[in-house]
């Protein structure tokens, strides 16, 4: 008897929560939804984070949100395992023509056009995290040949639109600089991908480097007596720099 895969085994056990236990049983999609963007969360963080074990459980949970959409597609009537199995397979032989022998290496922005059946940015998620969506959307341009030829052109781009926030900036029209900032923050995902930089785990790291020296300048306060609300913002800065200095050293 084949011993059942991974995946087989998670989907027997759905299906056996669906019979046997009534949150399991009234399910849907869409009750789903909220805990598998959760999950992927989780795990994007697990992955940061570099901890194996992390990793583990939640690819186990995602493992588990993955079982329950084929049980309920199949339910629905929807597709199979089977047939999205099928699909998989014969979407990765589209993009590796060369490695099934059905045809020639291909560049990937070639691939990318024959799958295409609608507009370039066609597909991308509208709920994408807007960092995200903002790399996704220079990616698909870029695979047209709507982009610039090296990095200096987005970074011209960025003191552009740098210019006109500072020019935006006395007026104190909110809505213009709305616009300006947002022109601002697309052109730097664009320099992050010009430089092959993901600018979303950049800017985590860029967070996790500011609240660990920002709670090191709450320490030296604290050590010092030093009232970080009433202190003036040379003091402040004079923490800070400390605070780099330490990290240097």
């Amino acid at each position: 008897m084949q011993e059942k895969s991974a995946l087989d085994r998670a989907v027997a056990m759905v299906r056996d929560l669906r019979e046997r236990c009534a949150w399991d049983r009234v399910q849907t999609r869409d009750t789903l939804r909220p805990y598998l963007i959760e999950e992927v969360h989780e795990l994007d963080h697990a992955i940061s984070e570099g901890d194996p074990a992390a990793i583990r459980a939640e690819v186990a949970d995602l493992m588990l949100h993955l079982a329950w959409q084929l049980v309920l597609g199949a339910e629905a009537g929807d597709f199979t395992a089977d047939a999205v199995a099928s699909d998989l397979e014969a979407k990765m032989k589209r993009r590796h023509p060369h490695l099934f022998d059905l045809g020639p290496k291909e560049p990937w922005e070639t691939l990318k056009r024959k799958e295409a059946t609608r507009g370039v940015l066609d597909g991308l998620p509208p709920t994408l995290p807007d960092l995200l969506l903002a790399f996704r959307m220079g990616e698909r341009a870029a695979a047209v040949g709507f982009d610039w030829p090296d990095i200096e052109g987005p970074l011209a781009k960025v003191r552009e639109e740098l210019a006109e926030v500072e020019e935006a900036l006395p007026a104190g029209d909110r809505v213009a600089l709305d616009h300006e900032i947002g022109d601002l923050l697309f052109s730097a995902v664009n320099v992050a991908r010009k430089a092959g930089i993901a600018p979303g785990p950049a800017l985590c790291r860029a967070n996790q480097r500011f609240r660990t020296r920002f709670e090191g300048v709450e320490t030296l306060a604290a050590a010092r007596d030093i009232d970080l609300h009433g202190a003036s913002l040379e003091a402040l800065d004079q923490l800070w720099n400390e605070v780099k200095a330490s990290e240097a050293s």
